[in-house]
């Protein structure tokens, strides 16, 4: 579909690079480039004289729909429908957000996640369209869509019946979360802006091998995980196990994205939660880009993680390959208050991932030791070999007895002592 971009802001000059990336992820051409610097007009949005001119470049470039790089109520599309030309569409930032979100949903819980974001961006709209409709101004309703009297309530009933349905889904998996922490694992996140580089890291991270025989403990492990130079690959979330001596899972997740509205934050909080919960999160930032954009970026990712996060947070440098020493120290220093002891990498070349993970081995909760004096039989052949599963074993010895010495996660350790106090003495051959 050919689209116009707009933007307004209220001082300096328009950047629409963004924009323009998302439209084209979201499979639209871009035919023309509209700007203006002035206080927002509450009717249009744009001041009068520029909403024409945007008309004027719509007819002219034989475009289909408007995207604005602005946060629009309800009646300034309504406003700006009315003035540009025929079935012109009016789609704001987080429309086009969301219509790029639709695309990429593949599962349940991410199509789930859609609907409920969308149904609370249409939410308000249904409101305006009825108060219009009171005042006898429903022809069309311009770029607001056509009018349905009982849509408010439908929206409303809609919106709680996936709310329901995600919670339930909230539920099994704060359930498979506590299972792998009892298994012994420990459970890292990847958080950052879209395009972060956050794929590349999970296969970087990833030990493939271990993905199957993990596969009917966690049907989410995915034994692949995208990597694509293009904005929101990631949608929903992919668990990997990683290459590490200790048993750590990977997962992947959605990207941040700035000037997000509460509400569809909070569309996507059951997949955040995959943040929220972990033992530790690799906040990913792509340091290939000028300082004030990872500013920025950082920003927007402390500011989502902050209000719920209960883990540490390492900062991740990533995409070293394409910067100099001397402006990668440079960025480094001016970021220092928000990016204190950063890691900086090259998930694409492999260039120090090594040191990454030993950071990651360093931030996870210290392991407690333990030693365990079992009686020789089969339960105790088993519970060693679970041990190894679930821990670090340091020494096994073999005599009238099994001594085993290990390392583990405290929940590890004390399902192992449940696990030795149950084992029975093998009766003794007559």
């Amino acid at each position: 579909m050919k689209v116009i971009i707009a933007k307004r802001v209220d001082s300096g000059s328009a950047d629409t690079g963004e924009i323009a990336d998302l439209a084209a992820a979201a499979g639209h051409e871009v035919v023309g480039t509209l700007t203006q610097t002035r206080t927002e007009d509450a009717a249009l949005h744009l001041g009068e004289g520029k909403a024409d001119e945007l008309a004027a470049l719509v007819r002219d470039r034989d475009a289909a729909a408007v995207i604005f790089d602005n946060r629009l109520g309800p009646y300034q599309i309504y406003n700006l429908g009315q003035r540009l030309p025929g079935d012109t569409e009016v789609l704001d930032r987080f429309r086009l957000i969301l219509e790029i979100f639709g695309q990429r949903a593949e599962t349940k819980k991410a199509q789930l996640q859609v609907e409920l974001a969308e149904l609370r961006y249409e939410l308000p709209r249904a409101e305006a369209k009825t108060s219009l409709a009171k005042r006898d101004e429903r022809p069309g309703f311009m770029g607001l869509g056509e009018y349905d009297e009982s849509r408010e309530q439908d929206i409303k009933a809609q919106i709680s019946a996936i709310r329901e349905e995600l919670d339930g889904i909230e539920e099994t998996e704060a359930h498979r979360r506590e299972q792998r922490r009892e298994s012994g694992f420990d459970l890292v996140a990847l958080a950052g802006y879209t395009n972060a580089g956050k794929s590349t890291l999970l296969r970087r991270l990833a030990a493939d091998v271990d993905i199957d025989e993990n596969e009917g403990l966690h049907p989410d492990l995915d034994s692949t995980a995208e990597s694509e130079n293009r904005l929101f690959t990631t949608l929903g979330t992919t668990t990997r196990r990683a290459a590490m001596d200790r048993p750590v899972l990977v997962t992947d997740t959605v990207g941040f994205i700035s000037d997000l509205p509460h509400w569809l934050v909070e569309s996507f909080k059951s997949t955040l939660d995959s943040v929220y919960r972990a033992d530790l999160v690799l906040l990913v930032v792509d340091a290939s880009e000028p300082t004030e954009t990872m500013r920025e970026k950082l920003v927007t990712a402390h500011d989502t993680l902050y209000e719920r996060n209960e883990a540490p947070i390492v900062t991740v440098l990533n995409k070293t390959d394409r910067v100099d020493a001397d402006e990668l120290a440079e960025k480094r220093e001016a970021l220092s208050a928000l990016a204190p002891n950063p890691v900086p990498i090259s998930a694409a070349e492999g260039d120090d991932v090594g040191a990454l993970l030993e950071r990651v081995e360093g931030e996870l909760p210290d392991y407690e030791r333990e030693r365990l004096v079992l009686p020789m039989g089969d339960g105790t052949m088993s519970l060693v070999s679970w041990i190894h599963d679930h821990a670090r074993v340091e020494d096994v010895s073999y005599g009238e007895q099994v001594t085993v010495t290990f390392a583990a996660r405290p929940a590890v350790v004390e399902q192992s002592r449940d696990r030795a106090a149950n084992l029975t003495v093998p009766a003794e051959s007559a």
